[in-house]
């Protein structure tokens, strides 16, 4: 499994919105080839950032959806610049292990 985890700062008066873009979106990722989950994690504590982590089967099945054209659809009408504090971090991560409660 290939995990990628971006940290998004939003300003509090753009989490709404930024909420809403991923709920109407989260049908259009899940059918990419090699898809395995999304989840968009709101902070708990102010001023922390949101994190977006997608899983997916392999790196070049994230990579394949990078180059697709409904990524660039995603990301076409991006949120205001005025919208985040500061900007994204993207991390990349392989695992090593995973349990999980059936």
């Amino acid at each position: 499994m290939y995990t990628v985890t971006n940290r998004v700062w939003v300003e509090a008066d753009y989490q709404q919105e930024f909420e809403e873009r991923f709920r109407r979106r989260a049908g259009e990722i899940d059918k990419q080839p090699g898809f395995v989950r999304m989840e968009v994690l709101r902070p708990a504590s102010e001023g922390a950032p949101y994190l977006v982590v997608t899983t997916w089967e392999s790196k070049q099945a994230f990579e394949n959806w990078v180059g697709s054209e409904d990524f660039r659809a995603a990301h076409a009408n991006p949120m205001p610049k005025e919208a985040f504090s500061r900007g994204s971090e993207m991390e990349r991560h392989e695992t090593v292990v995973r349990a999980v409660r059936d």
